[in-house]
């Protein structure tokens, strides 16, 4: 005997069963849950640039400012919210969700080329946006030793080789090398030599000055 056969011979029976399950349906449909916060990613750019050795007052009004001024002329932006600290700051820009992100990512990038004559002149390097999602937190920490090698060299290779293969694994949005040390460069100048071409010590200093940058080592945070 199969399965059906019992509804078959039991047409009756097999009706209100199936009423009563409709029934059932009908009256448990107002008591299912409705999730208050359904997933939605909306289209977020981070923009963020850095100052070694500005406070965060100086780096809000110097770039943070002038960047934020360009921004709120692009259409399409909901929020926008900005963070200084102590020689960086980063601009969140959340679009609608009707926004094709690529073309947001576009604009962000001509509103940067627009602000770049009012920022500050001590600004090493451009500012940088990338494309994120606001859930998205980091979900693994690297420390990186060596018991033979020295911390220059442990960071050369964090910095070249170990970061490079884990920014090429599908799924990865960002790598961040922190706590690193650049080897320095020591300069001998020939008075002498310099001299012959028509220079000076300070025409030295002077490109010294501009090609390098030395920014403090560590800072405080907090009233204590």
């Amino acid at each position: 005997m199969s399965l059906s056969t019992p509804f078959i011979r039991r047409p009756v029976a097999t009706s209100l069963l199936m009423i009563a399950f409709l029934l059932a349906g009908v009256i448990s449909y107002p008591a299912l849950p409705i999730a208050p916060l359904p997933q939605i990613d909306f289209p977020t750019i981070v923009v963020s640039a850095s100052v070694p050795g500005a406070s965060p007052e100086t780096i809000t009004s110097s770039v943070a400012t002038p960047l934020e001024r360009q921004f709120g002329q692009i259409s399409g932006i909901t929020q926008m919210t900005s963070a200084s600290s102590f020689g960086q700051t980063s601009i969140t820009l959340q679009f609608d969700l009707k926004r094709n992100i690529d073309a947001a990512a576009q604009d962000v990038q001509a509103a940067i080329n627009a602000a770049s004559g009012q920022l500050s002149k001590n600004l090493p390097n451009p500012p940088i946006f990338r494309k994120v999602n606001p859930a998205d937190s980091p979900i693994l920490i690297v420390a990186v030793t060596s018991d033979n090698h020295t911390i220059t060299e442990t960071s050369d290779f964090a910095d070249t080789i170990l970061a490079q293969q884990i920014s090429q694994i599908p799924g990865v949005a960002q790598v961040l090398i922190l706590g690193e040390q650049k080897p320095a460069v020591r300069v001998q100048i020939g008075p002498l030599k310099l001299a012959s071409v028509g220079l000076e010590l300070e025409d030295v200093r002077s490109v010294i000055s501009a090609a390098t940058l030395d920014g403090p080592k560590g800072n405080f945070d907090g009233a204590a």
